[in-house]
């Protein structure tokens, strides 16, 4: 395990969080990518030094701590360029930097199990590293192994930029028949009357658990930053025969680096073409109001934020004190309580989302003729029967049905 040391930078930007919450997201961040913190600097700075990003003293307080703890990791919560890390590694005798988007795509890498996973996030490594292929700054020497370095792998050793360009155009071209699959899979989706829910959220929100809750999944939960990162799909019928499709989606997190954003287009794609997003929120969580906005900035940048959507506020057994519950729902007005863990809520939420669905079914009474059994079939697979009778040369049903599903019978 590495032993880190950890800096965080407030540089007074608009809409930042405080200090102390973003070096507590970067110590979360550097658990997640398995470093040891055994240190950390937080400071406060008008601008970012062009040499050391921090001023010589605080520096010099880095390198100390460095040899007295025996580091051999050091995490900016600040993206460096790449003169800056030049520099700071020469002044810690080349004890490893590595900045904040470089520690979240090793997480990223780490917890990539699918293709299309593996791709995006080489594709995202590759575009971060290219501009940083001076010969002055990033050594791709480095690449291998240890926090920050996992990705491509040795073999981008001998590659100049032209290569790296070369490389980066072939990624884009398997995500873009990626991004085709995916488009074939919505239209089947579609064609099977299926409703996709995409559920969002902050990153270790509890969204895996809840689909796991909702759908007795089995898929892997921790108590991790970005521990699911591929998409999950799971069916659901709701209490009305209605079908349904939940999907799983990556966590968002507070300033996701743009190229995380870029390279996960085809995924992200699910959050914007979802009938309903479903909001996973951490109830016990200090910081849930700034979480909100954060992935409510990510649906801006995604085009999704007039989605319906339907706030849940999860991990309510984790909160003891009544008064924070009474004042959640307060701020968030019309949302669901629950516990992903414990199952309590589940059938209030089951409720919320069959309700706002009603507008996509319909009420029908219709004859069938005998010689047309496969619209009654169809009738029964996406619907819900309410009344039959069978008759003569007939069948008379009384049902709901989904509305897309109505000119097809009729």
């Amino acid at each position: 395990m590495e032993k880190a040391v950890l800096v965080t930078v407030d540089l007074k930007e608009r809409g930042e969080w405080p200090l102390e919450a973003r070096a507590a997201e970067l110590k979360e961040l550097a658990r997640s990518s398995g470093a040891l913190v055994i240190a950390e600097i937080l400071c406060n700075k008008e601008k970012p030094a062009p040499d050391l990003f921090i001023g010589k003293g605080k520096f010099e307080e880095l390198c100390q701590l460095v040899r007295e703890k025996k580091a051999n990791l050091v995490i900016f919560n600040n993206d460096l360029t790449p003169t800056q890390l030049r520099n700071i590694e020469r002044g810690l005798d080349d004890t490893r930097t590595i900045d904040r988007t470089q520690l979240i795509l090793n997480i990223f890498a780490r917890n990539a199990r699918s293709v299309e996973g593996k791709v995006q996030i080489e594709l995202a490594q590759l575009e971060y590293l290219l501009p940083r292929l001076t010969g002055k700054g990033i050594h791709l020497s480095r690449l291998g192994g240890g926090i920050g370095t996992r990705g491509p792998g040795e073999k981008i050793l001998e590659y100049d930029r032209r290569r790296i360009r070369d490389q980066i155009a072939k990624l884009k071209e398997k995500l873009l028949d990626i991004e085709k699959r995916r488009t074939a899979l919505r239209k089947t989706r579609s064609d099977a009357f299926l409703t996709a829910i995409s559920i969002i959220g902050y990153t270790n929100a509890g969204k895996t658990t809840l689909l796991n809750q909702l759908t007795n999944s089995k898929k892997l939960v921790a108590n991790r930053l970005f521990t699911t990162l591929d998409p999950i799909a799971r069916s659901y019928v709701l209490p009305n025969n209605q079908k349904i499709l939940f999907l799983d989606t990556v966590g968002f997190l507070h300033n996701l680096p743009h190229h995380l954003v870029e390279a996960f287009k085809s995924t992200l794609e699910e959050v914007r073409t979802a009938d309903i997003l479903l909001h996973v929120l951490d109830a016990s969580n200090e910081k849930i109001h700034e979480q909100d906005e954060a992935v409510y900035k990510v649906l801006k940048e995604l085009k999704a934020e007039d989605k319906i959507i339907i706030n849940v506020l999860n991990k309510i057994d984790c909160v003891d004190d009544p008064g924070r519950i009474a004042r959640l729902k307060k701020d968030f007005q019309n949302s669901v309580f629950v516990s992903a863990m414990t199952g309590d809520g589940m059938a209030g939420l089951i409720d919320e989302i069959q309700g706002l669905l009603s507008d996509l079914v319909t009420e029908i009474k219709i004859e069938i003729p005998n010689n047309r059994m496969d619209r009654v079939n169809l009738i029964y697979e996406n619907g819900k029967v309410n009344h039959r009778e069978d008759r003569a040369e007939s069948v008379y049903l009384e049902a709901t049905i989904p509305v897309r599903l109505k000119h097809l019978i009729q």
